[in-house]
């Protein structure tokens, strides 16, 4: 008798569906593929079928299960309030302890992305190869057809000096007075390896406006990657190093301007506790992370007539992308559209949908590119429809979907991170 452990930990979820449906009008993978295991109530089922022991894990199983984006936007809309979200990682940590986690993964997860100083060398060796890409457009490289399973996308070059050699580990305020606070910057892996100069943007912000910023060399990858697969062994252990790695540094809160690592730093409490020692721990950790945008708005209180807009941007069309890591998982909306309404210069527009989920989906889009490729395609009319020259976002991995996409179509607008617009 198999133990189920982790679906009888959210076994009160799966029960919470009525089978209404509802989450179909909002499932991305179900606009797409009208098939009833692609949306939350049929996989929910499926999971429901194997806690009654009716169904077996196969390798059919695995791909319904593992074709969801993980976007919540079921989990929002629902009547009944069913969390599938953490009924769908509990169901891919069952399957990983049944079949493992598949040869590419075991070795990414867990002997590159769970050690640090790993994932730092193999990332110096990724941009010895980067030649061999053809340059689609300034930093960006295409992937030729000789490299498969990854489809013949657009993504960033890795940075040529990673944020983690160019950090201090304290940076005082700039005007030479006393912190208001001091705060913990988690870098996180895309800011460190493809977008450095987002960190240093960050750091010298919070630095200009009397904050403290201290960066623990001992952070690791926030594991969003590895437990969202089902791989819950390592993101717990990640989750304590992390932990640990800010533990004695007498910090206020903890800040990253990547939404996927503050959405999943605060979760840790959620998906991961193993003993109710964990889950306090894990809560306690939660209290101390912000995003960005979070904490310049609703920590540091910065007016509106503090934002200075970068000149290179004077006389443009803007437009935002939210997240699902930070307008699902953290409730955070107002926020970004505060800072770049504050932004003195350029005209922003509200995008239709702006709320829907560009496909990304971490791994998802590297095992479903062409499915990917068809739900970004409604956010790119939504982007084409506000007539925007810049879409603006907060989450590095929804930044190289976008540019992706953006390319793809041939379309004329850029992506930008919001601290990019921001003197």
């Amino acid at each position: 008798m198999k133990d189920l452990k982790e679906l009888k930990k959210i076994e009160q979820f799966a029960d919470q569906c009525m089978k209404c449906g509802f989450c179909s009008f909002f499932c991305p993978v179900y606009q797409e593929e009208k098939m009833e295991t692609s949306v939350a109530r049929g996989k929910n089922y499926l999971v429901k079928q194997i806690l009654a022991g009716k169904q077996e894990f196969t390798h059919e199983m695995a791909d319904i299960i593992g074709k969801c984006l993980l976007c919540k936007r079921c989990a929002a809309n629902c009547p009944a309030k069913t969390q599938i979200d953490r009924v769908v990682v509990a169901a891919r940590a069952e399957l990983v302890k049944e079949k493992g986690l598949g040869a590419i993964k075991n070795f990414a997860f867990r002997k590159v992305m769970a050690n640090r100083k790993a994932f730092g060398k193999y990332a110096r060796l990724m941009q010895k190869f980067q030649w061999m890409m053809p340059t689609t457009e300034g930093k960006i490289k295409h992937l030729p057809d000789f490299i498969k399973g990854l489809g013949k996308r657009n993504f960033p070059s890795l940075s040529k000096t990673f944020l983690r050699d160019q950090v201090k580990p304290v940076y005082k305020p700039q005007n030479g007075e006393k912190p208001k606070m001091r705060v913990g910057f988690f870098m996180g892996c895309a800011t460190d390896f493809v977008y450095p100069e987002l960190g240093l943007k960050l750091i010298d912000f919070l630095t200009r406006h009397g904050v403290e910023v201290v960066v623990p060399e001992d952070q690791n990858c926030c594991g969003a990657a590895i437990y969202f697969s089902g791989d819950l062994e390592t993101g717990r252990m990640l989750a304590d190093l992390n932990i640990k790695a800010y533990k004695d540094l007498n910090v206020d809160y903890i800040v990253t301007a990547c939404g996927t690592c503050s959405s999943t730093l605060k979760d840790y409490q959620k998906y991961l506790p193993d003993t109710e020692e964990q889950k306090q721990r894990y809560e306690e950790f939660e209290k101390k992370i912000k995003d960005s945008t979070e904490f310049v708005i609703d920590i540091l209180k910065i007016p509106p007539q503090d934002f200075k807009l970068r000149k290179e941007f004077e006389g443009k069309v803007v437009t935002w992308h939210d997240p699902c890591h930070l307008v699902r998982y953290q409730n955070i909306k107002d926020q970004p559209r505060a800072i770049l309404k504050a932004l003195k210069g350029i005209k922003y527009v509200e995008m239709p949908n702006a709320d829907m989920c560009c496909g990304m989906g971490g791994s998802f889009s590297v095992y479903h590119y062409d499915l990917t490729k068809k739900i970004a395609g409604k956010k790119m009319d939504g982007i084409k429809a506000t007539g925007a020259d810049i879409v603006v976002t907060a989450c590095p991995g929804c930044m190289i979907n976008l540019i992706d996409n953006v390319l793809l179509n041939k379309m004329p607008q850029k992506v930008h991170h919001f601290l990019e617009l921001v003197e």
